[in-house]
C-alpha cells in the first residue's frame, strides 16, 4: 500500500467517524483516537458490504455506501461509549 492510500484512508476514517459521532445524540465521552479507529474500521467494513451488495462501483458519489459506513460508525461509537464510558466511571 502506498503512503497516499494510508493518508486517504485515515482522512476518510476521520470523516466517517465524525459523522457517526454526530448521528448519536448527546455527548460521547470517548477519545478522538477511538473515533478515528472506529471510522476507519466502519469505512472498510462498509465498503466490503457495499461491494457484496453490488453497489460499490457507481458513477459519482456512492451515497448508499456512505450511508452504510456512517451507520456502522454510529453503531461502533455507541458501542464504544457503552464499553469505554462504563470503564472510565469506576
Amino acid at each position: 500500500m502506498e503512503i497516499t492510500g494510508i493518508i486517504s484512508g485515515l482522512i476518510i476514517g476521520i470523516v466517517i467517524g465524525a459523522l457517526g459521532r454526530l448521528v448519536i445524540p448527546g455527548r460521547q465521552r470517548i477519545p478522538i483516537w477511538l473515533t478515528i479507529v472506529i471510522g476507519v474500521v466502519a469505512a472498510l467494513i462498509g465498503t466490503a458490504i457495499a461491494a457484496a451488495l453490488g453497489m460499490a462501483d457507481t458513477r459519482g458519489i456512492d451515497w448508499i455506501e456512505l450511508a452504510i459506513q456512517v451507520a456502522l460508525a454510529a453503531l461502533g461509537v455507541s458501542l464504544a461509549v457503552g464499553i469505554y464510558g462504563s470503564r472510565t466511571r469506576r
